[in-house]
């Protein structure tokens, strides 16, 4: 009879981390019964509906999604009860993080540290996204195993994209895009896409289109920056897309940013849009931060200095005027979808999970 693992998702379905726990359950629907449990908005209620539901389910492991109170409150309850063992799976260093952007105030910091202490330290194994994750949980005493943001490549394959360039008024242009949503900082000032403004600011007049898609609570700004510079005709703004429209809408960008800060809480991430890119065979320029600097090209990483590089952009501008000047070169990402098969490909890490699943459940 096949174990049964019950995914405790920290997110609602078609979130981020439900298409992992999706793509993880297909992967090892051969030899383990897979469960995916989704988390409801409201915390406590959503604690009592999964421990309610895992109370029913009876699996063999637990497998947390991210470190959400719900999720970790709730699979804490039932391992417990039960003596399940669990695996807890986190992409960032969450205490870092809310340190950083604020708006939680001491107290949130100090529940969000608690929270990430006790999940990690208490879980029968821990699950990072990144290399220097691993590192860093390593310097704490905590042993964990780096299982990447993933892809499933042959879904992501480059597709012809000359129709919608033209729909959106791209063509006879270099196109710069960033996809994800866009969540703004008071404390910083900025958000996801800041860089991107920032560069066309630079680059006004020039032949370069700024493309970005997502939703959230930074549009607003990043389109009043736009008025404020004079860069309607040079920023494009398309609202969120379903997930398996991703692929085309990558191929009307000839290069795409992936933008993470030099600090704690950009060093431990992979990022789950940069494998998404690599499988499109997009350029990319990254920061030279992370996981990016671990599987991109020379040319593709670029210097950054702190939680908020304001010289960034213009070291963007001069990586875009050399491919402005030798446009071959955007075939370079080309040769990024093998890289993205062999480190980020659903198949390979699906492997990495079944494995890891077997040793808990046989312990």
């Amino acid at each position: 009879m096949k174990k049964r693992v019950a995914f405790v998702v920290n997110g609602t379905p078609g979130s981020a981390m439900s298409t992992r726990a999706e793509s993880f359950a297909r992967e090892l629907e051969s030899t383990f019964d897979c469960t995916l449990l989704h988390r409801a908005p409201r915390k406590v209620r959503a604690i009592a509906e999964l421990t309610a539901a895992l109370r029913s389910l009876r699996p063999d492991v637990l497998y947390v999604m991210d470190l959400g109170y719900s999720g970790v409150a709730a699979a804490a309850l039932h391992a417990l009860r039960a003596r399940c063992p669990r695996v807890v799976d986190t992409g960032d260093a969450i205490a870092a993080l809310a340190r950083s952007v604020g708006g939680r105030g001491r107290v949130g910091e100090l529940l969000t540290e608690g929270l990430e202490q006790f999940g990690l330290r208490t879980a029968d194994a821990v699950v990072v996204r990144g290399t220097f994750h691993q590192r860093l949980l390593a310097e704490q005493g905590l042993e964990s195993t780096v299982i990447q943001d993933g892809v499933h490549v042959g879904a992501f394959l480059a597709r012809p994209a000359t129709e919608l360039r033209r729909r959106l008024g791209l063509e006879g242009v270099l196109t710069v895009g960033i996809l994800g949503s866009t969540i703004w900082s008071e404390k910083l000032q900025v958000c996801v896409g800041w860089e991107l403004v920032e560069l066309m600011r630079v680059m006004k007049g020039r032949p370069v289109r700024g493309v970005l898609i997502g939703d959230g609570s930074g549009v607003p700004h990043l389109r009043e920056w736009c008025r404020r510079y004079g860069l309607e005709g040079q920023m494009t703004f398309i609202d969120r897309i379903p997930y398996e429209s991703v692929p085309e809408y990558l191929g009307v960008m000839d290069v795409v940013l992936s933008t993470q800060s030099n600090d704690v809480v950009g060093r431990v991430r992979t990022t789950g849009k940069l494998p998404l890119y690599m499988a499109n065979g997009r350029y990319v320029l990254a920061t030279d931060v992370g996981e990016a600097s671990l599987v991109l090209p020379e040319e593709m990483r670029v210097p950054y200095e702190g939680v908020v590089d304001r010289a960034y952009p213009a070291r963007l501008a001069e990586r875009v005027e050399g491919l402005l000047a030798r446009p071959e070169r955007l075939r370079a990402g080309e040769a990024l979808v093998d890289v993205a098969r062999e480190r980020f490909d659903y198949a390979v890490l699906g492997a990495r999970v079944r494995e890891l699943l077997e040793r808990v459940t046989t312990r």
